[in-house]
């Protein structure tokens, strides 16, 4: 809600903007189509110039890959246009999450999953994954929508708790899998901590920051200082021994653009997959990551 709310003020006002400048090009013996065209390129343009931020900031301060963990630079130009590509689509899919991402109806099943959005962000993230999950027959699929944006992780463990006893009242079942992304994980994490893996069977995490990123310290905000690494909020976080009811799987790649470095989302007591040459908001859209999500939650667990 929060997340939506802010893109929508912010794309309605730029809209607005372009339809005023464009309406008047005619009177004034111009055309429309410029402030048109101008209007999106610079909207590519701005996620362009985020996405080789990010990287500029994930470069300088990466974990030193192995040799057979290196990539060359027309992988290297793959890996910033999937990213780019990912991030185009991030505004329309959160402003519409709603629909893009509803919950399954209610109905009796043993292995509902629920997935938890990342930081800044809202359920509109999982639109692609989401869609690949339903055709593989994972379900009933649910997912959350926390906030707001900047409060802190424990308040997100919270909203998380109460969602997961919806979705366990709806379905019937005794316990819950959850597929996170980037500070999702964290909030899962934390939620294990204060409430223990008895509700939760499986958790599968998509990038996340476990020891922190050094991106979160360019932005304001509790719950981002909380993923800067070496608060004692993360620490703390840390020191806390992993559920053995619960199995967690973190799903990470080396040359993630926006978890650095990068060996932050190797979580020990965990099943580590790495992955390599895809970005952070890459893996939300990516088949091949998407196949092994689908993998975990339809294991023999």
């Amino acid at each position: 809600m929060w997340s939506a709310a802010s893109f929508a003020v912010l794309f309605l006002t730029a809209v607005a903007a372009c339809v005023v400048f464009a309406a008047r090009a005619p009177a004034a013996g111009g055309s429309a189509w410029p402030w048109i065209a101008g209007f999106a390129g610079g909207y590519f343009a701005l996620v362009l110039a985020l996405t080789l931020a990010n990287f500029v900031i994930a470069w300088f301060w990466r974990s030193r890959r192995p040799p057979d963990r290196r990539i060359g630079p027309f992988a290297t130009l793959a890996l910033v246009a999937d990213e780019w590509r990912a991030l185009l689509g991030s505004a329309p899919r959160m402003l519409l999450y709603r629909e893009l991402v509803p919950d399954d109806p209610p109905r009796r099943a043993e292995r509902p999953v629920l997935l938890v959005h990342g930081v800044l962000c809202n359920a509109g993230v999982w639109t692609s994954l989401r869609r690949r999950l339903a055709a593989a027959g994972v379900g009933p699929l649910y997912a959350i929508s926390y906030g707001p944006p900047l409060a802190s992780i424990d308040r997100f463990v919270d909203q998380l708790a109460a969602k997961i006893d919806r979705v366990l009242a709806e379905t019937g079942a005794t316990s819950v899998a959850i597929v996170s992304h980037s500070m999702g994980g964290i909030v899962t994490r934390a939620y294990l901590r204060k409430h223990g893996g008895a509700k939760l069977r499986l958790a599968v995490t998509l990038a996340a920051p476990y020891a922190g990123s050094v991106h979160a310290r360019c932005f304001p905000g509790t719950s981002l200082s909380q993923l800067r690494p070496g608060n004692a909020w993360l620490e703390a976080l840390a020191a806390e021994p992993l559920p053995t009811t619960t199995e967690i799987v973190s799903i990470w790649s080396w040359h993630d653009s926006m978890v650095a470095p990068q060996l932050s989302s190797r979580l020990e007591g965990a099943r580590n997959v790495e992955l390599v040459g895809i970005g952070h908001n890459a893996l939300l859209i990516d088949a091949d990551v998407a196949r092994l999500v689908v993998a975990e939650l339809l294991g023999p667990r």
